[in-house]
């Protein structure tokens, strides 16, 4: 069944690893890669990724990407959302902090954040504004 938008909204709130695809032109198929995002309710998706990678050129070049988000318990629920990029910006310590105690045990955070800032290279945040949406709770047949 598909869920309401209170439903999908806070699924995609909670802290699940999600699967980025972005169009990799010439003919090739969608890249996807597994990725950490951070969603409010009401708001932009965000990301974070180096601004010499992959994601983040073909994310420029298409200026839209696709996140899915899924779960198998309690029920299998998925939601992929989808929509363009509303703002680019430099990611700041901050952000990357965010983004790393909403995926790591908070006694792992500082150590992450401080390894991450001094060796993943200069880093971006990429907005998304929600556009399309595609929702099911597979336990609510």
């Amino acid at each position: 069944m598909p869920l309401s938008r209170e439903e999908r909204e806070q699924f995609l709130a909670e802290p699940h690893v999600a699967a980025l695809s972005v169009d990799a032109g010439s003919g090739r198929a969608p890249l996807s890669v597994p990725i950490w995002y951070q969603y409010a309710p009401g708001g932009d998706v965000w990301i974070m990724t180096g601004l010499a990678s992959r994601k983040y050129s073909l994310i420029s070049e298409a200026g839209r990407f696709t996140l899915l988000v899924d779960r198998i318990e309690p029920t299998i629920r998925y939601v992929p959302v989808e929509g363009p990029v509303a703002k680019t910006t430099p990611a700041t310590i901050e952000e990357l902090r965010e983004i790393s105690a909403r995926y790591l045990p908070a006694d792992k955070v500082d150590a992450y954040v401080d390894f991450a800032w001094k060796n993943h290279g200069e880093q971006t945040v990429i907005h998304m504004r929600p556009e399309r949406w595609v929702s099911s709770d597979l336990g609510q047949v």
